[in-house]
């Protein structure tokens, strides 16, 4: 079989097989092969690496829509130098996603703009390239999404949901309080992820505040922080908002970071 027959025979073959993307990368990498002299095992490594490749940035794209991230930052993009509170080495261990593996979970804690969110989001986009399923919300839609399900019978497959993704990230709890109910809801999650799956909660609001945010329920508030920080990392972020900091810049200002202590429950890691 001469080479123009052979080479329509593997565009056939890895059509039939699904091979799409090693389809399309076949011909460059037999006239690659060729110039190279490289031998058969190199060339079929390669073919299948070109359509291992796609598939794995296929999934990848995927993880990261189904996380319904906010954003899309990364750890590079963030100014460490501009929040000396934390410490950049805790951060650079949890990117390893051993936290992730042993079921540990990360609270980060600060007033509005010291990052919380930007590292959060951080963490669960190292977890989609990872190829670990990811969950972003904030707290208060959790929170109504739990209370909704339980009108259409549907609460024990939400929960069945959100004991899926192997890293749930709650952003801002607290923010706004809690009913009773919600709080409630939000504890059985909390319960149902404790020492199996790792999450990943950013607040504005100190320990001492939680009773306030859920319900007034300190039995609640007292159940769910023990199951949270039992095996957690906690960051306590004192600094400046980086959002007045970008304002501040484009009027000319600068702006130095500085301690921004957050009231009650000054927790340090």
């Amino acid at each position: 079989m001469d080479t123009f027959l052979t080479r329509q025979r593997v565009h056939e073959q890895l059509l039939e097989l699904k091979l799409k993307h090693a389809e399309q990368a076949v011909d460059h990498l037999c006239d690659e092969s060729a110039e190279r002299q490289t031998g058969y095992s190199e060339f079929l490594c390669q073919v299948l690496d070109a359509e291992l490749a796609q598939r794995r940035d296929r999934g990848t794209q995927m993880r990261l829509k189904l996380a319904h991230l906010p954003f899309q930052k990364t750890l590079e993009q963030f100014e460490f130098g501009f929040q000396p509170s934390i410490d950049q080495r805790q951060v650079e261990e949890l990117a390893t996603l051993n936290f992730v593996a042993e079921g540990r979970n990360v609270v980060l804690l600060g007033p509005p703009g010291v990052g919380k969110t930007h590292l959060a989001v951080a963490l669960g986009m190292k977890a989609c390239l990872a190829g670990l399923s990811v969950y972003c919300t904030s707290g208060l839609e959790l929170a109504r999404r739990l209370v909704a399900s339980l009108a259409d019978d549907s609460l024990d497959k939400q929960f069945l949901a959100l004991t899926k993704c192997k890293l749930l990230i709650i952003d801002e709890l607290g923010y706004l309080p809690y009913e009773r109910q919600q709080a409630t809801l939000l504890f059985q999650l909390i319960a149902r992820r404790y020492e199996r799956l790792s999450t990943i909660v950013t607040t504005n609001k100190g320990f001492a505040q939680w009773a306030e945010v859920f319900g007034g329920d300190a039995a609640v508030a007292s159940a769910i922080l023990d199951r949270l920080l039992h095996h957690a990392t906690i960051f306590n972020i004192r600094g400046a908002s980086y959002r007045l900091k970008d304002r501040q810049q484009a009027l000319g200002f600068s702006v130095e970071a500085k301690p921004h202590p957050l009231k009650g429950g000054d927790r340090r890691p």
